[in-house]
């Protein structure tokens, strides 16, 4: 769809204060002419999220919503709701924070909110390349649920993934050109011990986190590196050859 298109219309971001989402929301807010934020309250495992994802909301001036999803918690046990679960793989290789149905109702709820707000276009930050374990963050289930939410309310919903084929890199790479990567660094939550910003660097969400921002500095350097010596080769040529 073109920008032209895009930027006349209205959006709801699936926002949680952590760095996929917010990237999304910085995403949405180039993208859209008007944007508004939905965050869901189902019992996970720090409440500094919520916290975080207001404070963010204000911050950019955005309209924002805060659902009551705290049914999530009752269905199953899992580590992202249970305080005294230990973090952990199971022998199905999946990790102990997938939250059965979670993308399932949160999109529900989204498409509802959509609806009732008038907005086509709902944004989540899921994506698949390095975490493709969890069913309902592949591109697969989202194209359903996009089919789905649309014949549900007989609206053509558009859902955007824009972080789906990124990995954490990349995804740095992205805050970056939107011009918040600092902001993005400093203001988010992905930590589940709830430390904000480059959390504690011990548990899976903080290595990941930080694993994909040494690798994109890294490589923002190299690059950096590589245009400084080929100006310098350029110059010293053009000295030569005169």
């Amino acid at each position: 769809m073109p920008n032209s298109v895009l930027n006349s219309e209205k959006a709801i971001v699936v926002f949680s204060g952590g760095q996929d989402s917010t990237t999304c929301l910085f995403y949405a807010k180039r993208h859209f002419k008007e944007i508004e934020l939905v965050t869901f309250n189902y019992g996970q495992r720090h409440d500094t999220e919520i916290e975080v994802a207001s404070k963010i909301a204000k911050d950019q001036g955005l309209k924002h919503h805060i659902l009551d999803m705290s049914l999530l918690s009752q269905l199953t046990p899992n580590a992202l709701t249970n305080h005294d679960m230990k973090i952990e793989t199971g022998e199905d290789g999946v990790p102990n924070t997938f939250v059965p149905a979670r993308n399932l109702l949160f999109l529900s709820f989204a498409g509802a909110l959509a609806y009732q707000v008038n907005a086509k276009h709902i944004i989540t930050g899921v994506w698949q390349t390095e975490i493709s374990l969890y069913p309902d963050f592949r591109d697969s289930f989202i194209k359903s649920m996009n089919v789905t939410l649309s014949l549900s309310m007989d609206r053509d919903f558009v859902i955007h993934t824009p972080l789906m084929w990124l990995d954490k890199a990349q995804t740095w790479e992205l805050s970056d050109e939107l011009g918040v990567l600092d902001y993005v660094r400093q203001n988010t939550l992905t930590c589940y011990n709830g430390i904000i910003g480059d959390g504690c660097g011990e548990c899976p969400a903080c290595k990941l986190r930080q694993r994909g921002l040494h690798q994109y500095l890294n490589k923002k350097e190299m690059r950096h590196y590589d245009t400084t010596n080929l100006s310098y080769f350029e110059s010293s040529l053009y000295i030569w050859i005169k």
